[in-house]
């Protein structure tokens, strides 16, 4: 399969660059996976298509302030890193700007005093390895020195950086936000539950990769980052014990799906699990757990949006995508969102 065959035309002028004022404000594209049958909506409206015995299925990760702005210690000139992942207390792998200037052996200042590093590897993609030596908690160091790194397409400042949190986010770990939860209230999330929907809770810490354009003209070559997830007890009871009964398992964006999904294909028992997953999802993929998807508008050609066709057929998603185009619907992390379902059952 072609990655040329998920593209699609999307105007500048649709791509989000705020949140709304209310997080609820955002609209809601219904789409049904079998017939392809559209209604448009606002994301409150989600109340009339969850019911009671589905199980919601969100992601508690938060984002971290994974960019740093510093100087290389020698001669001062800027330098930036964005973590990616931690290997230990000390130790992240990167991304570096300038890439060229930040060879293994070099330092840099953050914080002086309190927040240097130094480069110990230039990986094969071109990924660093860097020791970081700071003073004191991480994780407070962190919140001194770094900002929340925006996706590319995003160019307007973030006023209040909380709006690029859910309103469930915990477990500090992530490169980019799962934004399909982003609309969620916690009054919205109270009135599901009044309704009978009971919410899981699972962490994958989201990496820059996910914006990572698919270069290979074929998308079965294309290699697919790794991801960190926990699928703790509280969430394998939850899903296995509605997935014994028939209840519809609903997904909170593609994160929750892929981690799901791995925990599904590794165990069809979906017992507690966590680790890495670099699973690619994509038409043709059957699936083992997630029967419905709630998520945003993705850019064309990713493997967002062929995990989206793989759940409701590519013609069925271009064509929504289309009817979002000319309807004026909001697109990517700070746009509208849609839901993926069987109208039927």
């Amino acid at each position: 399969m072609k990655t040329s065959d998920f593209y699609y035309d999307l105007p500048e002028n649709l791509i989000a660059q705020v949140p709304t004022e209310d997080r609820l404000a955002s609209r809601l594209l219904v789409l049904d996976k079998k017939t392809g049958k559209i209604i448009d909506g606002h994301f409150p409206d989600i109340k009339k298509f969850l019911r009671k015995g589905d199980v919601l299925v969100i992601n508690n990760t938060r984002v971290i302030p994974a960019r740093l702005l510093g100087v290389r210690s020698d001669t001062q000139s800027p330098v930036e890193l964005l973590l990616l992942k931690r290997i230990d207390e000390n130790h992240w792998e990167t991304l570096a700007r300038p890439g060229k200037k930040v060879r293994e052996g070099k330092r840099m200042t953050f914080i002086p005093g309190e927040l240097e590093a130094e480069c110990e590897q230039v990986l094969e993609s071109g990924n660093r390895i860097i020791r970081f030596e700071f003073k004191g908690v991480w994780e407070e160091v962190l919140d001194k020195a770094g900002t929340i790194p925006l996706p590319p397409y995003i160019h307007e400042k973030l006023d209040d950086p909380e709006r690029y949190q859910t309103v469930y986010s915990k477990d500090s770990g992530s490169a980019a936000a799962p934004t399909a939860g982003l609309h969620f209230t916690k009054e919205l999330l109270a009135e599901l539950k009044d309704m009978g929907v009971e919410i899981a809770e699972l962490t994958l810490h989201v990496g820059l990769g996910t914006f990572r354009p698919v270069k290979a003209e074929t998308i079965e070559d294309h290699e697919m980052h790794s991801e960190w997830y926990d699928f703790p007890k509280e969430a394998s009871d939850i899903i296995r014990k509605a997935r014994s009964e028939g209840r519809r398992i609903v997904s909170v964006g593609t994160t929750s799906t892929r981690t799901l999904e791995a925990v599904a294909s590794a165990d069809p028992e979906m017992m507690p699990a966590s680790g890495y997953t670099n699973i690619f999802i994509y038409p043709g993929y059957e699936f083992k757990c997630v029967n419905s998807l709630i998520t945003n508008f993705h850019l064309p050609e990713s493997t967002l949006i062929m995990l989206v066709s793989a759940l409701a057929g590519r013609e069925n998603v271009l064509n929504a995508y289309k009817h979002a185009v000319e309807e004026k619907y909001r697109f990517f992390s700070f746009g509208d969102a849609m839901f993926i379902t069987d109208m039927e059952n």
